[in-house]
């Protein structure tokens, strides 16, 4: 049967793929549009498999707080281009995923994926990322995603590629909370708190600092190491690191000022391209 441009054209509407492989699969399908569609999905599952090993260093972090339960998560979703994470298609997959990560207790990229999108519930983001992907011809996938409750910050940076979300001990202002995010977008600090760093971290800088002082009069070299392993814990832990906001203090010290007991708990620090 012949094949109308009218029914390729609309075709093509539905799936946003090129005139030619609409009109060769309606040619495949003898016109039955439903079939045409179900065939070029499955090629888009074959681009899927090609394209998997292809580099993904570009994309979007979304982090937010549901108003009503105070749980907030961050969602990194992942592309190999620039102009692509700026595509309607893109922005409508981290929308979904965004709004999937609140909907599920405990998320993770496998368990995203079969939750409904936010345009469209009948079609799962699974579905949609595949139907993506096959316009698009990029590797796309969901990257890392995290979540906390309670006494939730966030801070997504303007160019949407690096994001933060903190869960404190306790009630925290809010213009501290965006502060301390902030803090450790630019300051990227690797722990939260001491006690996250490795043991045998702290006794290879502990190694390093003796080495240095070596010759220096017995009475003082305890002193002069401790001094230096504490430089070192002020320059990769979050709480003894100087607050941007006033370098006078610690980030720690800043929050013992709103509550002597007010810390942090947990801290996600996602950016485009680390991973």
């Amino acid at each position: 049967m012949g094949i109308s441009a009218a029914d390729v054209k609309a075709l093509r509407e539905k799936t946003g793929l090129p005139m030619m492989e609409c009109k060769k699969a309606l040619t495949e399908c003898n016109g039955d549009e439903a079939a045409a569609i179900e065939v070029l999905r499955k090629k888009g599952m074959a681009q899927i498999g090609k394209r998997a090993g292809k580099a993904t260093s570009e994309g979007r972090v979304v982090c937010e707080i549901d108003p009503g339960s105070g749980r907030g998560v961050i969602v990194e979703v992942l592309c190999e281009t620039e102009p692509v994470s700026n595509t309607e298609d893109f922005q409508k997959l981290v929308a979904s995923a965004q709004q999937a990560a609140l909907a599920v207790s405990d998320p993770t990229p496998e368990s995203l994926l079969a939750q409904p999108t936010a345009h469209d519930p009948a079609v799962t983001i699974d579905t949609f990322l595949q139907d993506v992907v096959n316009r698009i011809r990029e590797n796309i996938k969901l990257g890392r995603v995290a979540t906390c409750a309670g006494n939730v910050g966030r801070y997504l940076h303007h160019d949407g590629k690096k994001g933060v979300l903190v869960e404190f001990s306790g009630d925290c202002p809010d213009e501290l909370k965006a502060d301390v995010c902030m803090h450790i977008v630019a300051m990227r600090p690797p722990y939260a708190r001491r006690e996250e760093v490795p043991a045998e971290d702290v006794e290879r800088e502990r190694e390093l600092a003796t080495e240095s002082v070596k010759g220096k009069p017995e009475q003082i070299i305890e002193k002069i190491v401790t001094g230096k392993i504490n430089k070192w814990y002020s320059e990769i832990v979050l709480l003894e690191q100087p607050f941007v906001k006033d370098d006078k203090k610690s980030v720690g010290q800043a929050l013992r000022e709103v509550s002597p007991e007010l810390t942090i708990n947990k801290v996600y620090r996602f950016e485009i391209g680390e991973g």
